[in-house]
């Protein structure tokens, strides 16, 4: 247990202090993914992250992650290193990555088995999630009897077993029909206000971020740096009628003008690669 959460103080404070991040290429040189990132979010805050392709976003949640390490710089949970994968901190890929011979149940399960959690117990919090993310119904079906909705909801649930602090989220509804999308993203942000858990959330989508997030960090193109950090001024809870709202679009404006691309947006409100 930290410090804070001894205290009874809000934990899933993430603190980022000059992340770089480089892969191997063709020849001498490194491909340079991240330079020079500093961002803090405090408990409870959902950040959205957008930028260019190759800008190093879903590189960012690697990182937060545990899953890699930056050639430099520090990453820290509630004051507490990052250096491995961490049960406190959960994430969403793009794909659902469900494995395909379980049932909806034992895949939410699963990780609960890895931390051989006490099976009545284990029970009793599937159960709960099954109900949270509207799914008991198809708790028997196995991923290919599901639609790609469930099967996000179902990849949700399974983040969500190990009660993370932090929830990292790569894009998991991008593969959606818009409206289904929409429905998940409100469901998403219930979610995270119920259990008042640190969202960091991987977008392409400028509506989309600024929906969701408290506020919104603009990367560069490669090498990824913060470019700009942008409050969101809407209240809680969100409704999509707020995004009718004039300041919405000063703050979209304020975005696009960072990401470089004035013109660079399609009808949907997407980043051009």
């Amino acid at each position: 247990m930290t410090a804070g959460a001894a205290l009874g103080m809000p934990t899933g404070r993430l603190e980022l202090r000059d992340i770089a991040v480089s892969f191997p290429s063709p020849g001498d040189e490194r491909l340079v993914a991240l330079d020079g990132i500093d961002l803090t979010v405090e408990p409870g805050q959902v950040v959205a992250v957008i930028g260019p392709n190759g800008s190093g976003k879903s590189t960012l949640l690697r990182v937060v992650a545990g899953l890699l390490r930056p050639d430099r710089g520090t990453a820290a949970l509630d004051g507490v290193a990052i250096n491995e994968p961490n049960p406190r901190v959960g994430i969403v890929f793009q794909e659902p990555r469900l494995l395909p011979w379980r049932t909806t149940s034992a895949n939410v399960a699963y990780p609960l088995e890895l931390a051989r959690t006490p099976i009545e117990t284990r029970r009793a919090r599937v159960a709960g999630l099954l109900r949270t993310v509207g799914l008991e119904s198809v708790s028997g079906l196995i991923p290919s009897q599901l639609s790609g909705g469930m099967r996000q909801r179902a990849a949700v649930a399974r983040t969500l077993a190990l009660e993370p602090r932090v929830l990292l989220l790569d894009e998991p509804f991008s593969a959606l029909d818009e409206l289904t999308r929409e429905r998940l993203n409100r469901e998403l942000l219930a979610l995270a206000a119920d259990r008042a858990a640190t969202l960091l959330v991987v977008t392409h989508s400028v509506q989309e971020a600024i929906f969701l997030a408290d506020r919104v960090i603009v990367l560069s193109a490669r090498p990824g740096r913060i470019v700009a950090d942008i409050a969101v001024p809407l209240a809680r809870p969100r409704v999509l009628g707020d995004l009718d709202a004039a300041v919405v679009s000063e703050t979209a404006h304020e975005i696009r003008r960072n990401l470089g691309e004035p013109g660079g947006l399609g009808a949907s409100g997407e980043v051009a690669a």
